[in-house]
């Protein structure tokens, strides 16, 4: 089970890139809500702001103006030691490029947030062969990144993201490095960890694929939310 509620709101949120004079205006008045438990794809071509979003909700950047809620914690107004403590509690991230660290193993790949959360090192290698099961990766312990497929390095990035039993997981193109059978894959196993441990998942995708697997799907285009209400039908 996740710790606890996965609810994130976005309130009257504007962003701009640059300094002084020289601004670029990214996001306008972004309002959006996802609830606890919600599988929802953000979509959008490049340079909608999409991926700023995301960086927004996981306090990685701030807001020029607006809040950001995450169950009803206004993180918008935290410090950057506040905001680190709140992340290693609540949130875990996935990303394209898996980002892994290319001299450890798979296992203490996933360990890392557990380290940086000061639990004992039996409980959390444990707890990290755990995740690595869930994940279908219980032979691959003792392998680098190096020595893994893609779908296996994405698998032990989705076991990193998850082993604080967060509540909310923000992933930026999960699949996008992935061929299409690996990608139905990971796809696969992100609803199944969404499902069985009520972790809420905000995906940033161009892929139409994960967008039909989510239970919504929220659009931007140009800085702005154009539709946010879109419920998808999942495949059988």
């Amino acid at each position: 089970m996740s710790n606890g509620p996965g609810e994130l709101t976005v309130k009257d949120v504007q962003h701009s890139y640059g300094t002084g004079k020289i601004k670029v205006p990214v996001l306008y008045d972004i309002n959006v809500h996802i609830d606890n438990r919600e599988f929802v794809a953000l979509c959008g071509t490049s340079g909608s702001g999409k991926s700023t979003l995301l960086s927004l909700m996981a306090g990685l950047t701030r807001p020029d103006a607006g809040q950001i809620h995450i169950n009803g914690e206004e993180i918008s107004r935290y410090n950057e030691n506040e905001l680190c403590l709140f992340r290693r509690r609540c949130m875990g991230f996935v990303f394209q490029s898996f980002n892994l660290l290319p001299n450890l193993t798979a296992l203490e790949n996933v360990e890392l947030p557990l380290i940086f959360a000061g639990e004992s090192v039996k409980r959390r290698r444990q707890r990290a062969a755990d995740m690595l099961a869930m994940v279908g990766l219980d032979g691959r312990t003792g392998h680098k990144p190096n020595e893994l497929s893609g779908g296996q390095q994405q698998r032990v990035s989705i076991a990193r993201a998850l082993v604080n039993n967060p509540s909310i997981v923000l992933a930026d193109e999960p699949t996008g490095n992935l061929d299409s059978v690996t990608e139905k894959e990971i796809l696969q196993l992100m609803r199944q960890m969404n499902r069985e441990h009520g972790t809420t998942f905000v995906i940033v995708t161009h892929d139409t694929e994960v967008a039909n697997q989510s239970d919504r799907v929220i659009h931007l285009q140009d800085g702005r939310v154009v539709q946010k209400d879109t419920t998808m039908i999942h495949a059988t």
